[in-house]
Protein backbone atom coordinates (compact mmCIF):
# COMPACT_ATOMS: atom_id res chain seq x y z
CA UNK A 1 0.00 0.00 0.00
CA UNK A 2 1.57 3.37 -1.04
CA UNK A 3 0.65 6.84 0.73
CA UNK A 4 0.59 10.17 -1.06
CA UNK A 5 3.44 12.14 0.21
CA UNK A 6 0.90 15.36 -0.71
CA UNK A 7 1.02 17.88 2.18
CA UNK A 8 -2.98 18.37 3.25
CA UNK A 9 -3.68 21.99 3.14
CA UNK A 10 -5.25 23.29 6.21
CA UNK A 11 -8.59 25.10 6.18
CA UNK A 12 -8.86 26.84 9.75
CA UNK A 13 -5.38 28.37 9.49
CA UNK A 14 -5.03 31.56 11.18
CA UNK A 15 -4.15 34.77 9.72
CA UNK A 16 -0.90 36.47 11.47
CA UNK A 17 -0.82 40.05 12.61
CA UNK A 18 0.83 42.47 9.94
CA UNK A 19 1.68 45.68 11.97
CA UNK A 20 1.98 47.09 8.56
CA UNK A 21 -0.87 46.44 7.22
CA UNK A 22 -2.60 47.31 10.64
CA UNK A 23 -1.17 50.91 10.41
CA UNK A 24 -1.68 51.78 6.70
CA UNK A 25 -5.27 50.67 7.57
CA UNK A 26 -5.44 53.81 10.32
CA UNK A 27 -3.67 56.03 7.82
CA UNK A 28 -6.63 55.28 5.24
CA UNK A 29 -9.36 56.06 8.13
CA UNK A 30 -7.35 59.27 9.45
CA UNK A 31 -6.99 60.66 5.61
CA UNK A 32 -11.08 60.02 5.20
CA UNK A 33 -11.76 61.71 8.33
CA UNK A 34 -9.69 64.94 7.74
CA UNK A 35 -11.09 64.91 3.93
CA UNK A 36 -14.39 64.68 5.33
CA UNK A 37 -14.31 67.58 8.42
CA UNK A 38 -12.72 69.70 6.14
CA UNK A 39 -15.61 69.46 3.19
CA UNK A 40 -17.66 69.61 5.64
CA UNK A 41 -16.22 73.03 6.99
CA UNK A 42 -16.06 74.27 3.43
CA UNK A 43 -19.44 73.31 2.78
CA UNK A 44 -20.82 75.40 6.09
CA UNK A 45 -18.52 77.94 4.97
CA UNK A 46 -19.93 78.79 1.48
CA UNK A 47 -23.67 78.22 3.21
CA UNK A 48 -22.86 81.05 5.12
CA UNK A 49 -21.04 83.33 2.49
CA UNK A 50 -23.58 82.51 -0.52
CA UNK A 51 -26.64 81.02 0.78
CA UNK A 52 -28.49 81.87 -2.30
CA UNK A 53 -26.63 80.27 -4.80
CA UNK A 54 -26.41 76.81 -2.21
CA UNK A 55 -30.12 77.11 -1.72
CA UNK A 56 -29.84 77.49 -5.65
CA UNK A 57 -27.86 74.10 -6.21
CA UNK A 58 -29.64 72.15 -3.97
CA UNK A 59 -33.32 73.23 -5.84
CA UNK A 60 -31.82 72.26 -8.91
CA UNK A 61 -30.10 69.04 -7.89
CA UNK A 62 -33.68 68.00 -6.16
CA UNK A 63 -35.75 69.02 -9.07
CA UNK A 64 -33.06 66.84 -11.49
CA UNK A 65 -33.68 63.78 -9.13
CA UNK A 66 -37.63 64.37 -9.26
CA UNK A 67 -37.43 64.71 -13.05
CA UNK A 68 -35.03 61.54 -13.58
CA UNK A 69 -37.26 59.26 -11.31
CA UNK A 70 -40.14 60.29 -13.00
CA UNK A 71 -38.39 59.85 -15.98
CA UNK A 72 -37.58 56.42 -15.20
CA UNK A 73 -40.98 55.49 -13.96
CA UNK A 74 -42.60 56.64 -17.00
CA UNK A 75 -39.83 54.60 -19.18
CA UNK A 76 -41.24 51.09 -16.67
CA UNK A 77 -44.91 52.21 -17.61
CA UNK A 78 -44.22 52.73 -21.21
CA UNK A 79 -42.18 48.98 -21.15
CA UNK A 80 -45.21 47.27 -19.15
CA UNK A 81 -47.76 48.54 -21.28
CA UNK A 82 -45.48 47.09 -24.14
CA UNK A 83 -45.18 44.21 -22.79
CA UNK A 84 -48.81 44.18 -22.31
CA UNK A 85 -50.05 44.49 -26.19
CA UNK A 86 -47.68 42.15 -26.90
CA UNK A 87 -49.36 39.73 -24.68
CA UNK A 88 -52.46 40.36 -25.78
CA UNK A 89 -51.34 40.16 -29.56
CA UNK A 90 -50.06 36.85 -28.80
CA UNK A 91 -53.11 35.53 -27.30
CA UNK A 92 -55.47 37.05 -30.20
CA UNK A 93 -53.31 35.23 -32.71
CA UNK A 94 -53.44 31.91 -30.97
CA UNK A 95 -57.27 32.74 -30.40
CA UNK A 96 -57.43 32.99 -33.99
CA UNK A 97 -55.72 29.94 -34.73
CA UNK A 98 -57.46 27.94 -32.61
CA UNK A 99 -60.56 29.37 -34.33
CA UNK A 100 -59.32 28.09 -38.20
CA UNK A 101 -58.34 24.92 -36.69
CA UNK A 102 -61.70 24.12 -35.54
CA UNK A 103 -63.34 26.01 -38.98
CA UNK A 104 -66.00 27.52 -37.49
CA UNK A 105 -65.85 31.40 -38.68
CA UNK A 106 -64.96 34.03 -36.29
CA UNK A 107 -68.28 36.37 -36.88
CA UNK A 108 -70.86 32.88 -35.92
CA UNK A 109 -71.34 32.60 -32.61
CA UNK A 110 -73.23 30.24 -30.22
CA UNK A 111 -75.73 31.47 -27.48
CA UNK A 112 -77.53 29.21 -25.33
CA UNK A 113 -80.07 31.21 -23.46
CA UNK A 114 -83.90 30.31 -22.26
CA UNK A 115 -86.31 31.38 -25.04
CA UNK A 116 -89.82 32.35 -24.00
CA UNK A 117 -92.35 30.59 -26.09
CA UNK A 118 -92.99 31.78 -29.22
CA UNK A 119 -96.41 32.92 -31.40
CA UNK A 120 -96.85 30.62 -34.24
CA UNK A 121 -99.25 31.84 -35.76
CA UNK A 122 -102.59 29.20 -34.41
CA UNK A 123 -100.69 29.48 -30.83
CA UNK A 124 -97.80 29.47 -29.31
CA UNK A 125 -95.17 26.84 -29.73
CA UNK A 126 -93.95 24.20 -27.09
CA UNK A 127 -91.72 24.63 -24.68
CA UNK A 128 -88.69 23.18 -24.61
CA UNK A 129 -88.69 19.66 -22.56
CA UNK A 130 -87.36 20.38 -18.87
CA UNK A 131 -83.80 19.86 -18.42
CA UNK A 132 -82.64 20.78 -21.97
CA UNK A 133 -81.55 24.52 -22.58
CA UNK A 134 -82.83 25.69 -26.65
CA UNK A 135 -79.65 26.88 -28.44
CA UNK A 136 -79.85 30.49 -30.04
CA UNK A 137 -77.53 30.27 -33.79
CA UNK A 138 -76.38 33.44 -34.37
CA UNK A 139 -76.06 34.09 -38.76
CA UNK A 140 -73.10 36.04 -39.57
CA UNK A 141 -74.31 37.02 -42.80
CA UNK A 142 -77.74 38.54 -41.00
CA UNK A 143 -77.52 41.53 -38.99
CA UNK A 144 -80.40 43.76 -37.01
CA UNK A 145 -79.97 46.91 -36.57
CA UNK A 146 -81.43 48.22 -33.66
CA UNK A 147 -82.76 52.12 -33.69
CA UNK A 148 -82.86 53.46 -30.67
CA UNK A 149 -84.86 56.79 -29.85
CA UNK A 150 -83.13 59.75 -28.15
CA UNK A 151 -84.39 59.87 -24.33
CA UNK A 152 -87.24 63.01 -24.44
CA UNK A 153 -86.28 65.83 -22.04
CA UNK A 154 -89.24 67.53 -19.99
CA UNK A 155 -88.25 71.23 -20.10
CA UNK A 156 -90.58 73.19 -17.67
CA UNK A 157 -90.57 75.88 -19.38
CA UNK A 158 -93.13 78.35 -16.45
CA UNK A 159 -89.21 77.67 -14.45
CA UNK A 160 -88.01 80.10 -17.03
CA UNK A 161 -87.06 83.38 -16.51
CA UNK A 162 -88.60 86.05 -19.45
CA UNK A 163 -84.41 86.09 -20.97
CA UNK A 164 -84.61 82.16 -20.55
CA UNK A 165 -87.97 81.17 -22.07
CA UNK A 166 -86.61 83.41 -25.12
CA UNK A 167 -83.20 81.50 -25.61
CA UNK A 168 -85.63 78.50 -25.03
CA UNK A 169 -87.58 78.86 -27.79
CA UNK A 170 -84.71 80.08 -30.25
CA UNK A 171 -83.11 76.82 -29.11
CA UNK A 172 -86.17 74.49 -30.47
CA UNK A 173 -85.96 76.73 -34.16
CA UNK A 174 -82.33 75.78 -34.31
CA UNK A 175 -83.32 72.75 -33.30
CA UNK A 176 -85.60 71.94 -36.10
CA UNK A 177 -83.54 73.26 -39.06
CA UNK A 178 -83.99 76.78 -38.99
CA UNK A 179 -81.33 79.29 -40.08
CA UNK A 180 -80.02 82.80 -38.67
CA UNK A 181 -81.73 82.39 -35.33
CA UNK A 182 -81.50 85.48 -33.57
CA UNK A 183 -82.64 86.28 -29.97
CA UNK A 184 -83.62 89.89 -30.41
CA UNK A 185 -86.16 90.50 -27.93
CA UNK A 186 -85.80 93.96 -25.38
CA UNK A 187 -87.01 97.69 -24.42
CA UNK A 188 -87.30 98.07 -28.51
CA UNK A 189 -88.19 95.09 -30.23
CA UNK A 190 -91.65 96.08 -31.55
CA UNK A 191 -93.07 92.70 -30.56
CA UNK A 192 -90.69 90.36 -31.97
CA UNK A 193 -88.40 88.27 -29.64
CA UNK A 194 -87.06 85.31 -32.02
CA UNK A 195 -86.35 85.65 -35.84
CA UNK A 196 -85.85 83.07 -37.78
CA UNK A 197 -85.43 81.24 -41.14
CA UNK A 198 -87.26 78.51 -41.96
CA UNK A 199 -86.11 75.76 -43.45
CA UNK A 200 -88.15 76.21 -46.84
CA UNK A 201 -86.96 79.94 -46.87
CA UNK A 202 -90.02 81.51 -44.75
CA UNK A 203 -88.95 84.69 -42.52
CA UNK A 204 -89.98 83.55 -38.94
CA UNK A 205 -91.06 86.24 -36.43
CA UNK A 206 -91.94 84.82 -32.91
CA UNK A 207 -93.36 86.77 -29.88
CA UNK A 208 -92.61 84.85 -26.30
CA UNK A 209 -95.27 85.15 -23.31
CA UNK A 210 -94.02 83.89 -20.57
CA UNK A 211 -97.11 84.07 -18.15
CA UNK A 212 -98.55 81.80 -15.47
CA UNK A 213 -101.95 79.38 -15.45
CA UNK A 214 -103.99 82.21 -14.55
CA UNK A 215 -102.90 84.72 -16.50
CA UNK A 216 -103.79 84.43 -20.29
CA UNK A 217 -103.07 85.91 -23.03
CA UNK A 218 -105.66 88.43 -24.37
CA UNK A 219 -106.70 90.20 -27.59
CA UNK A 220 -104.49 93.36 -27.11
CA UNK A 221 -101.65 91.28 -26.99
CA UNK A 222 -102.41 89.78 -29.99
CA UNK A 223 -103.21 93.56 -31.14
CA UNK A 224 -99.95 95.11 -30.48
CA UNK A 225 -98.02 91.51 -31.93
CA UNK A 226 -99.99 92.00 -34.90
CA UNK A 227 -99.32 96.06 -36.09
CA UNK A 228 -95.86 94.92 -36.04
CA UNK A 229 -95.22 91.25 -37.41
CA UNK A 230 -96.31 91.75 -40.81
CA UNK A 231 -95.44 95.31 -41.49
CA UNK A 232 -92.33 96.08 -39.61
CA UNK A 233 -90.50 92.80 -39.41
CA UNK A 234 -91.97 91.85 -43.25
CA UNK A 235 -92.84 87.95 -41.30
CA UNK A 236 -94.61 85.37 -43.52
CA UNK A 237 -94.92 83.14 -40.36
CA UNK A 238 -96.06 85.41 -37.40
CA UNK A 239 -96.66 83.12 -34.02
CA UNK A 240 -97.08 84.57 -30.44
CA UNK A 241 -95.98 81.40 -28.07
CA UNK A 242 -97.16 81.27 -24.32
CA UNK A 243 -96.69 78.81 -21.50
CA UNK A 244 -100.40 79.93 -21.03
CA UNK A 245 -103.53 79.67 -22.79
CA UNK A 246 -105.59 82.45 -24.68
CA UNK A 247 -108.70 84.16 -24.69
CA UNK A 248 -111.39 83.45 -27.09
CA UNK A 249 -111.18 86.94 -28.45
CA UNK A 250 -107.03 86.32 -29.05
CA UNK A 251 -107.69 83.36 -30.83
CA UNK A 252 -110.95 85.00 -32.86
CA UNK A 253 -108.01 87.73 -33.74
CA UNK A 254 -105.13 85.84 -34.28
CA UNK A 255 -107.02 83.43 -36.90
CA UNK A 256 -108.48 87.00 -38.57
CA UNK A 257 -104.69 88.46 -39.08
CA UNK A 258 -103.10 84.57 -39.75
CA UNK A 259 -101.16 84.52 -36.76
CA UNK A 260 -100.05 81.44 -34.78
CA UNK A 261 -101.08 80.96 -31.37
CA UNK A 262 -99.29 78.36 -29.53
CA UNK A 263 -100.12 77.59 -25.66
CA UNK A 264 -98.10 75.61 -23.53
CA UNK A 265 -99.72 72.32 -23.79
CA UNK A 266 -98.53 72.70 -27.65
CA UNK A 267 -95.28 74.16 -26.87
CA UNK A 268 -94.24 71.03 -24.85
CA UNK A 269 -95.90 68.97 -27.56
CA UNK A 270 -93.34 70.97 -30.18
CA UNK A 271 -90.36 70.71 -27.51
CA UNK A 272 -90.30 66.67 -27.34
CA UNK A 273 -91.38 66.21 -30.72
CA UNK A 274 -95.40 65.12 -30.95
CA UNK A 275 -96.10 68.14 -32.18
CA UNK A 276 -95.99 70.27 -35.04
CA UNK A 277 -93.46 73.86 -34.92
CA UNK A 278 -95.46 76.88 -35.50
CA UNK A 279 -94.50 77.19 -39.68
CA UNK A 280 -95.72 73.91 -39.94
CA UNK A 281 -98.97 74.92 -38.64
CA UNK A 282 -99.18 77.64 -41.16
CA UNK A 283 -98.57 74.84 -44.06
CA UNK A 284 -101.13 73.09 -42.75
CA UNK A 285 -104.09 75.81 -42.86
CA UNK A 286 -102.36 76.69 -46.14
Amino acid sequence: MTVSSRPVRRTNRERRFDLRTTALFFVFVAILLVGGAALVRAAAHMVESRPLWIGSLAVVGLAAACLGGSRWRRFSAVRYARRAAEALEEAAERASESLEGTGMPAAAATVTAPVAPVYAGDGFAPEPAPGTEPTLVLDPEETTTVVVDPPVVYVDYTELDADAFEQAVADLCARDACQGVEVVGGACDLGADVVAVAPDGRRIVIQCKRYGEDNKVGSQDLQRFGGTCFTVHEADVAALVTTSEFTAPALEYAEQCGIVCVNGAELQAWCDGTGPSPWDLVVADA
